[in-house]
């Protein structure tokens, strides 16, 4: 389900801002053969190539993992209930907290990370803002060629726009709290 909704939106969202699939390549730095998949629901994308194919759009990643159409003013989630999105099938799970909230101006996600996953050797820039708050396990970061290590209770902000990767260091499981901005432009 996961895939097929992403893919329907970057396909509409290509469509409607005019572009081929190899002009959009060409944009984010995403395989014309990659995004031609994701929009065939033939695979899930990790989250540097939603946020690569989100900037090229001018939007946030938030776009194409959240479904606007549930839009309310109020969300209420119980420990636990989150809506699950995938990403690195059983490596990485990602938790939308703020998953049918309307008109939001962030999102927030409960990430679930496996031991030696990481966000991969590239580093990830986008527009915004973004904050982690480890939950238990330490997790290392790199802003900006400065590395960070966190421990449980320890956090980080920083400028989106800055070159960022993030690696699990604990020996199992490490839990973090995200809040990105900002929110999707729905346009």
């Amino acid at each position: 389900m996961v895939k097929k909704l992403i893919g329907k939106k970057l396909k509409a969202t290509r469509l409607r801002n005019d572009m081929t699939i190899q002009e959009l390549a060409v944009s984010s730095n995403v395989s014309s053969n990659m995004i031609s998949r994701i929009e065939r629901g033939l695979t899930t994308p990790s989250v540097e190539i939603i946020v690569r194919l989100a900037n090229s759009f001018g939007m946030s990643i938030n776009y194409f993992v959240e479904e606007a159409e549930k839009g309310s003013t109020i969300v209420h989630t119980k420990k636990g209930q989150g809506e699950p999105i995938f990403f690195f099938e059983d490596k990485h799970q990602i938790i939308s907290l703020t998953q049918g909230l309307r008109d939001p101006n962030f999102t927030v996600f409960f990430d679930t990370i496996e031991k030696n996953c990481g966000s991969g050797d590239g580093g990830m820039v986008h527009s915004g803002e973004e904050f982690a708050l480890v939950m238990d396990g330490t997790l290392e970061f790199i802003v900006d060629d400065e590395r960070f290590v966190l421990e449980e209770g320890d956090s980080i902000v920083f400028k989106a726009s800055l070159p960022h990767r993030w690696r699990n260091l604990h020996q199992g499981k490490t839990n973090v709290l995200w809040v990105v901005s900002p929110a999707p432009s729905l346009n």
